[in-house]
């Protein structure tokens, strides 16, 4: 599949908003420790996505009824749906001035009703984009940080009408957002999460 950037613009990649707040403190010191004794941005990277994704619980494997969606959030409060983590992993890696895209998937829910996206990001690395998932594994989910070929926790299945959306975002998209920004808990969100894009 050929990712695309929804903007040419490689500096967009770059920049901190208001939910990939790269500039908040708790987003800068998180870096700076992730940064030590790390030899090279690809080192950096790899540890960026391992905190995000071994350290931050995915808020329905662990229970967590609260919803996060700024990376400052995720980072201090711990927790996060796909999203959130992909928003939290995002600002680590742009707050070392590695370009990070957000991207999704439509995947099949759990009990086999319905549709949900599923958030993901993207980084750069020698001139292309690599996919990463860092939301959590658990039993039959073992994603992994590669730059030699995907590791995501799913491939969608066309025949179940699952998809990988090629587009590569520098902001969330604004329907991911809407549904973290509305939701008070994450009982909520599950009723409200995005079925497509």
């Amino acid at each position: 599949m050929e990712l695309i950037q929804n903007t040419p613009d490689l500096s967009a990649y770059l920049a901190a908003d208001e939910v990939i707040d790269h500039d908040h403190p708790v987003v800068r010191a998180t870096a700076a420790r992730l940064a030590e004794g790390v030899p090279d941005s690809y080192a950096y990277a790899r540890a960026a996505y391992e905190f995000v994704r071994d350290t931050i619980p995915h808020s329905q494997d662990s229970g967590d009824l609260r919803v996060t969606w700024r990376a400052s959030d995720v980072l201090a409060r711990r927790t996060g749906i796909c999203y959130a983590k992909a928003h939290a992993l995002a600002a680590l890696l742009r707050a070392e001035d590695i370009p990070a895209a957000l991207c999704y998937q439509r995947l099949a829910n759990d009990d086999g009703a319905g549709h949900a996206v599923h958030g993901l990001i993207a980084v750069r690395f020698h001139g292309a984009w690599h996919r990463q998932d860092p939301r959590g594994n658990k039993p039959g989910v073992d994603a992994r940080f590669s730059l030699n070929g995907e590791r995501l926790a799913w491939v969608p299945d066309p025949e179940s009408n699952e998809v990988d959306y090629p587009v590569l975002y520098a902001e969330p998209h604004p329907v991911v957002l809407g549904a973290l920004k509305a939701a008070p808990d994450r009982p909520y969100l599950w009723k409200t999460l995005p079925t497509a894009l």
